[in-house]
């Protein structure tokens, strides 16, 4: 059985998620004059390395032919055919069984277009690109060349260059937020060390440890010089582990936590295994035989030796770190790629720095607390943090499958029983298997048990309403809610009665519903998008999740705003649209996705594939301001936690509405 919960451990990080839309073709648009009449207009594009892109002349019901399309216009017109350069290759395509020609590397597209006096030539070009393994779906890129003047210089459509500042921006907006969560993840990680240090199985080892090297040295220079070592070994080992998980799973496979009801479901089985071993009904341990073989290794001395002490005691205190350092990698996985690592980073540092402080400075192991039966209390609240972490994940799964068995007061409920339990355990009333007999409370014991009491009390007003902004991210979002005004309140009328929340007869408009802070909200695209139109208002898309933390928190701490509820009840239409939410869709609506690559079978996907194909996007939150028409009218905007720079950003947003 402790094999088994050793071996589940190993595969917390086995997740899928998706990924943004990867770009590997890029275009460059230009026009040659050729007469008084006549123009080439030429389309450039640059591919990646293995890429290629199909030829405009493809046998019928294989791949997408590459095409050149021309706005109607009675100031130019197309003549004769697409040239290409170079020749495209031919080759029997495996995936179409048919030979079909492309073109590699860099490949050129030429069409004569006739033109009367001074113009503005607008079009598209219509590709697919594929490489070895996969294919891209079928793609287009608007261009717009002005002639006239005798002007040959190339031009890029102004709507190209919004993209691509837009692009850039959000580029750099989701740099400083990955920056962000990279920190967020570190000091967690940091913080989960330090709490791995005060457990059972680690407090013991600091002056064992330190008192063996300061004896087996020959100085108190190699001593030190020994302690850094170990300390160094102790934070590879770890980053070693974050990196074997984020090499071996991907950062595609990252970050499920977040949509995956399934997984979310297993991780909460998970944590609750992890809480009842810390609460000592059981403990999880490695085969034994793991722990003499390094113990074997780490009697050889030298710089062998010390790494293989620290790998003994990573070994020997995994029924105490195992479970920190699983609900880590849970939380680190939100993080791609890097997230696994800098969370070990984070832990190890926090586990190494003691050993070799004390090293350095020994004479200070005499004012550490000796071990004893408060290093069990210390196993036993991280145990009741573990299975009040648990029921997010179940929360998660809940709102994804949208079942609505853990609805916000039952979400309260539960966490202020958890917490109340935790408050009674510290001033001694609840006893567990492995505490020790206390004839009084300690003071700090004493005083830790009044912040936990005080958290407790502070949380119940959650259960009528209250915003409880302290732990906003974890409880379900107020619309899923029995009342989404806490226990025994309605929503009054009155509050859709706004310029943006009636129509025209004073009643609700179809398909509008009362969204996150009660902001009048649509869950529809094209009823939003509609009455946005009837109204005259610009619509603000909410691409979220219900299962989405940082949605939850600009929810909870951003919209919660009273200007930004204003804002966004009289000025815009609000959609929020759900992308992970597990709705079927009736069977005359589900169809293949070329963008996702398979069925679309549920409302989420729907909006997922919206996202993707529209914006290039797949990530939540993200918010898009458009004009009734829903051409976007600003540069998106990410996650974005600041009160003023989400207000900055939809006051901005109106007054690009109110001049068009």
């Amino acid at each position: 059985m402790k094999k088994l919960l050793f071996f589940i451990l190993l595969l917390i990080p086995a997740m899928t998620v998706l990924s943004q839309i990867e770009q590997h073709v890029s275009w460059n648009f230009s026009v040659n004059k050729i007469s008084d009449t006549q123009v080439e207009v030429v389309c450039v594009a640059t591919l990646d390395d293995g890429w290629h892109i199909y030829s405009h002349n493809l046998p019928e019901n294989t791949a997408f032919p590459t095409m050149i399309t021309f706005n109607e216009s009675d100031y130019y017109k197309a003549v004769g055919e697409i040239v290409e350069d170079p020749k495209p290759e031919v080759h029997y395509d495996e995936s179409f069984k048919a030979e079909l020609k492309w073109i590699s590397k860099k490949a050129s597209f030429k069409q004569i277009v006739e033109v009367k006096g001074e113009a503005t030539i607008e079009g598209i070009i219509e590709y697919m690109i594929c490489n070895d393994e996969n294919c891209m779906p079928p793609t287009e890129e608007n261009f717009s060349l002005k002639i006239g003047g005798g002007s040959t210089a190339t031009t890029v459509t102004a709507k190209a260059e919004v993209a691509e500042s837009a692009e850039s921006a959000i580029s750099d907006h989701q740099n400083e937020t990955n920056n962000k969560s990279y920190w967020g993840i570190f000091w967690l990680a940091f913080i989960g060390g330090f709490a791995a240090l005060l457990t059972p199985c680690v407090f013991p080892m600091i002056p064992m440890t330190v008192s063996f090297f300061t004896k087996q040295s020959a100085s108190k220079a190699a001593g030190i010089r020994n302690a850094v070592i170990f300390g160094v070994s102790i934070i590879f080992i770890y980053v070693v582990l974050g990196t074997s998980v984020a090499a071996i799973f991907g950062a595609d496979a990252l970050n499920a936590l977040s949509t995956n009801p399934w997984f979310n479901t297993f991780f909460f089985l998970l944590l609750v295994v992890f809480a009842i071993s810390f609460f000592g009904a059981f403990e999880i341990v490695l085969p034994s035989s793991w722990v003499n073989f390094a113990d074997k290794k780490s009697d050889k001395g030298g710089f062998i030796g010390i790494f293989f002490m620290a790998f003994t005691l990573a070994l020997v205190s995994f029924s105490c770190t195992g479970p920190i350092v699983g609900s880590l990698m849970v939380q680190a996985a939100s993080g791609g790629f890097m997230g696994p690592i800098i969370g070990m980073l984070g832990f190890s540092l926090a586990l190494a720095l003691p050993f070799t402080l004390f090293a350095a400075f020994p004479g200070y192991l005499n004012s550490l607390p000796k071990s004893g039966g408060w290093l069990n209390s210390v196993k036993v609240v991280l145990g009741f943090l573990e299975l009040a972490f648990a029921f997010k994940f179940l929360s998660m799964a809940d709102m994804v499958l949208d079942l609505h068995l853990l609805e916000r007061e039952v979400y309260f409920a539960i966490w202020i029983a958890i917490f109340g339990a935790l408050a009674f355990y510290l001033f001694g009333k609840i006893k567990l298997p492995h505490d020790s007999p206390m004839d009084h409370i300690p003071v700090s014991r004493f005083l830790f048990g009044l912040v936990v009491l005080s958290f407790t009390i502070y949380m119940i007003p959650g259960l009528w309403g209250a915003p409880v902004k302290l732990i906003s991210g974890f409880p379900p979002p107020r619309d899923y809610a029995e009342s989404p005004l806490g226990v025994g309140r309605e929503i009054p009328e009155s509050t859709f009665i706004s310029s943006g929340g009636v129509d025209n007869h004073g009643g609700m408009p179809e398909g509008m519903y009362p969204g996150p802070q009660n902001i009048p909200a649509f869950h529809d695209y094209d009823l939003a998008l509609a009455y946005s139109k009837k109204v005259n208002k610009p619509l603000l898309l909410d691409f979220t999740g219900k299962a989405c933390a940082n949605c939850r928190k600009v929810e909870d701490n951003v919209w919660s705003d009273r200007s930004i509820q204003d804002i966004l009840t009289n000025d815009y239409i609000l959609v929020s649209l759900y992308v992970d939410l597990r709705t079927k869709l009736p069977e005359d609506e589900i169809y293949y996705s070329e963008t996702l690559g398979k069925k679309v079978k549920y409302i989420g996907q729907k909006w997922q594939e919206f996202q993707q194909k529209r914006y290039q996007q797949g990530a939540q939150p993200y918010y898009v301001m458009t004009f009734t028409d829903g051409t976007t009218i600003d540069k998106p905007l990410a996650y974005e936690p600041n009160i003023d720079r989400y207000k900055k950003w939809l006051l901005e947003g109106l007054e690009e509405f109110k001049k068009r």
